[in-house]
């Protein structure tokens, strides 16, 4: 089987924009439980509602593949299951390398979905010498010494990084140096690399902060139009109102501690 340093995704010469790269997923993703489910064909409406966008956009994407459907049938599930799937690279073999084996990085290395999708985890790397020799999802984890040598040998061109953010960036350096041209970072900060290196971002305090920042703009509506927010707590008794009665370490409504930890 190829490894994914010896074949590289063809979208960019291909001229594929990058906003339908990013879409690819989400089709092959509804695609896939398609083709688990048996169903032959699906309908651009169909699979449009299924990964969340218009079918109008999603028959613009695949205009880029060459796929346009049959009219009255629609789409071989199947086949757009195989052509998405070349055309990201996932036909191939891509080994992985995972630095920094913390919670977040073990349970990374313990994702099911990585081999199922052309991804291997060719190694686990952590700066802690007493992490080394460790299994972890069945994977002996190695010190971070060996990063270069372990890059070399298994081909990898691709690296995640879940390290604390102040070893990210050196580690990100070492990665780069050693030929991995695809790093995707978990550690929150933001990486510099040279030019022909991509980066993809996961920050989940920031994907949170969104959220909180919709849900109060919901409250805010439902205020407006009188209807109490969802959630909403009840002021807090004053001294001697009730609070004696809540078990210690609870709030006012009794199942949130009216202190959180940091």
């Amino acid at each position: 089987m190829a490894t994914g340093r010896n074949h590289r995704p063809a979208t960019r010469s291909r001229g594929i924009p990058e906003a339908t790269v990013a879409r690819l997923p989400l089709y092959l993703r509804a695609l896939t439980a398609l083709s688990e489910r048996s169903v032959p064909t699906v309908s651009s409406e169909e699979l449009a509602g299924a990964a969340g966008v218009n079918s109008a956009k999603l028959r613009k994407d695949f205009s880029y593949l060459g796929s346009y459907g049959t009219r009255g049938v629609g789409y071989d599930v199947e086949y757009l299951v195989y052509q998405i799937s070349r055309e990201l690279g996932l036909t191939q073999d891509w080994p992985v390398v995972i630095v920094g084996i913390g919670n977040l990085g073990a349970a990374l290395a313990n994702y099911g979905g990585f081999a199922s999708r052309g991804f291997r985890v060719a190694a686990l790397i952590d700066a802690d010498p007493k992490m080394t020799g460790k299994q972890v999802a069945g994977i002996g984890v190695r010190h971070v010494d060996e990063l270069e040598s372990i890059v070399h040998t298994n081909g990898v061109s691709i690296g995640v990084i879940t390290t604390p953010a102040g070893a990210a960036q050196q580690v990100c350096e070492r990665l780069v140096a050693a030929g991995v041209t695809s790093i995707l970072n978990f550690s929150p900060t933001v990486l510099s690399v040279p030019e022909g290196v991509d980066v993809r971002k996961v920050d989940l305090s920031i994907e949170l902060q969104i959220l909180a920042f919709h849900e109060q703009r919901k409250a805010a509506d439902e205020i407006s139009r009188g209807v109490r927010p969802r959630g909403a707590r009840t002021a807090a008794p004053a001294d001697g109102a009730g609070g004696a009665d809540r078990p210690k370490g609870q709030g006012p409504d009794g199942d949130i501690p009216a202190v959180m930890p940091a």
